[in-house]
């Protein structure tokens, strides 16, 4: 198929171009190839010229960008390349909207830098949301597969030099990144999520143990204390053993901390030796948020952090805190709490909720979920009749056979906790048991400190908590969290902020746009750079952009990218 052009003289001796969309046939009967028209244009000078400009851009759509491109480019001009252009193109929207070009910036004033530090850490942080990798797979990835305005290239030195530099102002710009979020976003910090999550590396040995303060970061000063016991100098390695949340323990390990607003907004993270307990981190964390200069804030976390100690920490400066409590437990004020009667009132979705007083101090508030109950229902009835089946002919068995039995479900906790031993070693269902645990179907039980939220406010409040957790998925899954390539501490430490820092710009654009990160980045990717050479120089353009993506920059409130974004002239 392709365009003729059919001259014709008229009898005054002019001559006249008619313009024949056609297409070659062959004829099976006179075994020749004939030129059949598919569409006349008519005269040559009468074109309508926007009518072919629809026709080809209609057409184009069914070639990607890059072949759009050079079939329709002149003779003169040679296609380069085509390179994505709208998911970094609409994060750099967010990054500077958010201010954190201008606050890096700032820190660079007056040094003799020039590596372009801003534009190289956007470009990582870029990598994370869009190409996760290691650094030097995200540097050949920012250098020849994406189109990052003001970086054209850069290499794995430069990478490394500026996470190093992140790293020395991680202090006062995360500080200044937070008010500039808190502002722009009109963010409510009354309640504040924390959470932990653990992150392992895949070496056999762990790190030199060093000193530390009670941050768990290194020091050659001992430190003066703060009336807690922790001021106390700890002798600890960076990677190390603890307890593993991702069913690791035989790997070395880092503990990571997050803080996120009721809107899924991450404000900061935190990192410590992996073999940090849990219950002391929420205090470090409630003093480096009080420097922060925030009003009331009532803390929202689970049941890790419910010792009297921390609990007593987070009521200083008139804080107030929801914590989850452990159902089975052996606190006189949880089975008190438990025990007493009284009404359930329905909330949203279906959750139910009761308040009970148990003194002055505090307020437990019991929340049952219909839903839950019935799985927790299923499993147990699963697990029980899984049970019976493995001990039915138990008592025909021999004593030494028999105990070899019990050994083996003892390594199953799902189906030990149901099972009764006789005085007589016989194995039997613990029907009171199952009683009990039925009673904790659905149910779990909170702890607030503060005197004037509802049940219902708390329950929602405690409920929301799972956005910390859905943050932790998305900076596994989405931005790679590991596996983590680096073995100095600053380093890692620096790459946890740019994992933080990508899953704060994909939580904007998610909270605002009501998609997903994975819909917006298939769909943003779509959006090219065009890259043409010719006699002139080089320039660059972008593809059309679809109807799907001006939404989404209209959703985000920032304007599209120029159709022509640089032009190169010949000899520079």
């Amino acid at each position: 198929m392709f365009l003729r052009e059919v001259k014709r003289r008229n009898r005054d001796g002019s001559q006249v171009s008619y313009l024949q969309l056609v297409h070659n046939q062959w004829d099976p009967a006179a075994r020749a190839s004939r030129t059949k028209i598919l569409f006349s244009f008519g005269r040559a000078d009468q074109v309508d010229t926007a009518q072919v400009e629809r026709l080809i851009a209609s057409l184009s759509r069914l070639l990607d960008p890059a072949s759009a491109l050079t079939a329709t480019a002149g003779a003169e001009l040679t296609f380069e390349c085509s390179r994505p252009l709208g998911g970094t193109d609409v994060l750099d929207g967010l990054w500077r909207r958010l201010g954190i070009d201008a606050a890096m910036r700032r820190r660079l004033k007056g040094r003799r830098i020039t590596t372009p530090f801003e534009r190289i850490l956007f470009g990582l942080v870029t990598g994370r949301a869009l190409a996760p990798s290691s650094k030097l797979a995200a540097a050949e990835w920012i250098t020849n597969d994406v189109h990052i305005d003001g970086l054209p290239a850069t290499d794995e030195d430069a990478c490394y030099r500026a996470m190093d530099w992140l790293f020395a102002i991680r202090g006062e710009l995360e500080q200044e990144i937070y008010h500039q979020v808190a502002d722009l976003l009109n963010l409510q910090v009354d309640l504040l999520f924390f959470d932990t999550t653990s992150t392992y590396f895949e070496t056999e040995d762990a790190d030199l143990p060093t000193a530390r303060d009670w941050r768990g970061e290194p020091t050659d000063t001992p430190t003066d204390g703060d009336g807690d016991g922790d001021g106390e100098q700890k002798m600890a390695g960076f990677r190390t053993w603890g307890k593993s949340k991702d069913s690791r323990d035989d790997l070395p390990q880092i503990v990571i901390g997050m803080a996120v607003t009721r809107e899924g907004i991450p404000v900061r993270v935190w990192c410590w030796p992996g073999n940090t307990a849990d219950s002391a981190l929420i205090r470090q964390v409630k003093d480096d948020m009080r420097d922060w200069s925030l009003g009331r804030v009532v803390w929202v976390s689970d049941r890790g952090f419910s010792s009297a100690a921390n609990r007593r920490y987070l009521q200083r400066g008139a804080g107030h805190y929801i914590i989850g409590e452990k159902l089975r437990s052996d606190s006189p004020e949880v089975k008190a709490a438990l025990s007493r009667q009284g009404r359930y009132q329905t909330v949203a979705d279906g959750l139910q909720v009761k308040e009970v007083r148990i003194d002055d101090a505090d307020r437990f508030v019991i929340c049952f979920n219909p839903e839950a109950a019935a799985r927790d229902q299923a499993v147990r009835e699963r697990m029980v009749a899984k049970l019976t089946e493995l001990i039915d002919h138990a008592d025909t068995l021999t004593p030494v056979k028999r105990a070899e039995l019990r050994g083996r479900i003892s390594t199953m906790p799902g189906l030990n906790r149901f099972l009764r031993i006789t005085p007589g070693g016989l194995l039997r269902i613990d029907k009171a048991k199952i009683k009990t645990e039925a009673n904790f179907d659905g149910k779990y039980l909170l702890r607030s400190s503060d005197p004037k939220m509802t049940a219902e406010d708390i329950a929602l409040g405690y409920k929301q908590l799972l956005e910390v957790e859905r943050g932790w998925r998305d900076m596994k899954s989405v931005l790679d969290l590991r596996p983590v390539y680096h073995r100095l501490e600053e380093r890692i430490r620096a790459h946890v902020i740019l994992c933080w820092l990508a899953l704060l710009l994909i939580r904007i654009a998610e909270t605002t746009t009501g998609q997903t990160w994975q819909n917006l980045r298939r769909e943003l990717q779509r959006l090219h750079a065009i890259t043409f050479t010719g006699p002139d120089g080089t320039f660059r353009q972008t593809t059309q952009p679809t109807k799907p993506q001006i939404d989404i920059y209209a959703q985000l409130d920032l304007p599209l990218p120029n159709k022509i974004i640089e032009i190169i002239p010949a000899g520079r």
